[in-house]
């Protein structure tokens, strides 16, 4: 039997020109473009990966945008002429690092590229959870820095309690999502209020993920609702989308409330000249309103202790791990950043997953 023949260059989607503005896929200037490169032979602790799936997050567009000053930014941005930078989960092809075996899948930062090689040292292997039918996809969302991002932000940043009503916006997406499930199932607070865009959204928020009531941005009574639905007022909020809502929010929160700060997805394709100005910052200082801005990165040393209590409130059947919050995209490595953008669009419910085909 002939042995597969390993790559010697890899396709990868390389950025070429930063927006200010929603990326652009085609026209003259477009934000990527698709280029073949040689790969590097394997040195001593090397990994030779197949990308198998690429997790889609909106904070990668923070990092190619041309307003933003790199010294400001968590993370090294995206150079022009470099791959796009993203986590994914690879198989090996080869392994010249022990205990790594050709066939494995694992995590890595791999970018947008069909085959990378990485050192070993800079791999994940994937947990093993026995006793749990989960999908492998789920360490790339509710099982992994997504799931992880909720946990902080609810226990560390606002500290929920079982007496708090909590308000989260992108309540359908990947974090959001995960914010209703540990708010409501595990933490135990009185009241969860999501905010999701169509009637579909919110009704799988209310009766797939649990929520109390979920409110429609995009209805035209969107304000009346979201104000019934916070009569009295609330203790927390925990925003995934910054702009108007935020500034909503704002008008919402009871005195000594508290905001976790984790996204603002509605302003990320506007540019600094295009941005919403918030309106309501006096509620802040004439409330004493606590706003706190998180990065996950910075609690990597609690990732052990949240991925436990995840899985423990897996087992105990009070948070769903499942196909029903995802959308796994089946996608030809020319079609990745359009299933990128679709984070942009309202087209994910739960986690977005490119898988390669």
């Amino acid at each position: 039997m002939r042995e597969m023949s390993l790559p010697s260059e890899t396709r990868q989607w390389i950025l070429s020109n930063k927006p200010t503005s929603l990326p652009t896929l085609s026209g003259p200037c477009p934000t990527f473009t698709n280029k073949t490169a040689p790969l590097p032979s394997l040195s001593s602790g090397d990994l030779l990966l197949q990308t198998v799936y690429l997790s889609n997050d909106p904070a990668q567009r923070g990092w190619i945008s041309a307003d933003i000053d790199p010294a400001r930014l968590y993370t090294t941005p995206v150079d022009i002429g470099s791959p796009m930078h993203a986590r994914g989960m690879c198989k090996i092809l080869k392994s010249d690092a022990r205990g790594w075996e050709e066939g494995e899948l694992v995590l890595a930062n791999c970018g947008w590229t069909e085959y990378a090689v990485v050192e070993a040292g800079k791999c994940q292997k994937l947990p093993n959870l026995e006793g749990l039918d989960v999908g492998v996809t789920q360490f790339l969302g509710a099982l992994g820095m997504t799931g992880l991002t909720a946990w902080i932000g609810l226990t560390e940043i606002v500290k929920a309690r079982h007496e708090d009503t909590v308000v989260v916006s992108g309540a359908a997406g990947a974090t959001g999502g995960m914010v209703v499930q540990i708010a409501k199932h595990v933490i135990g607070c009185k009241r969860v209020v999501g905010i999701a865009g169509g009637e579909d959204k919110c009704k799988w928020v209310k009766e797939h993920l649990g929520a109390d009531a979920c409110v429609d941005y995009k209805s035209s009574r969107f304000v009346e609702e979201l104000k019934k639905e916070t009569e009295g007022f609330v203790e927390v909020y925990f925003d995934n989308v910054g702009g108007e809502i935020l500034d909503l929010m704002l008008t919402r929160i009871k005195r000594y409330g508290r905001i976790a700060a984790c996204g603002a997805i509605a302003e990320y394709n506007k540019g600094n000249a295009q941005g919403y100005g918030i309106k309501n910052w006096f509620e802040v200082v004439s409330n004493r309103i606590q706003i706190k801005g998180f990065i996950v990165l910075d609690y990597l040393g609690k990732a052990e202790e949240g991925m436990n209590e995840l899985v423990k409130a897996m087992r105990e059947g009070k948070i769903k791990v499942d196909a029903g919050n995802e959308t796994v995209v089946e996608t030809g490595f020319e079609g990745v950043p359009e299933t990128w953008m679709k984070l942009f669009e309202g087209g994910n419910r739960g986690k977005l997953i490119t898988k390669l085909v």
